[in-house]
């Protein structure tokens, strides 16, 4: 799950660093659908076009911070 998304965002790493540094990008399949402030923002925004599961969420860090889990809960108030 999420594989393509994933690969696109390994493969384009560090043009989406000059381009969005400390934002929250979405991905969904090969395309970069959005950029956000929050994760919030992010999600409300994603899920107005497209379904929970078929996008991904990605921080956009000046180092490789990203490759650190994170858990984080998808209930926003």
């Amino acid at each position: 799950m999420l594989e393509k998304e994933q690969a696109y965002f390994e493969a384009h790493k560090t043009e989406l660093r000059e381009k969005y540094s400390g934002r929250r990008v979405v991905i969904a399949g090969e395309e970069v659908k959005g950029a956000y402030d929050t994760d919030a923002e992010a999600y409300a925004a994603a899920v107005k076009t497209m379904k929970p599961g078929s996008f991904m969420i990605k921080p956009i860090t000046p180092t490789d911070e990203e490759a650190v889990q994170r858990y984080m809960n998808r209930v926003y108030a």
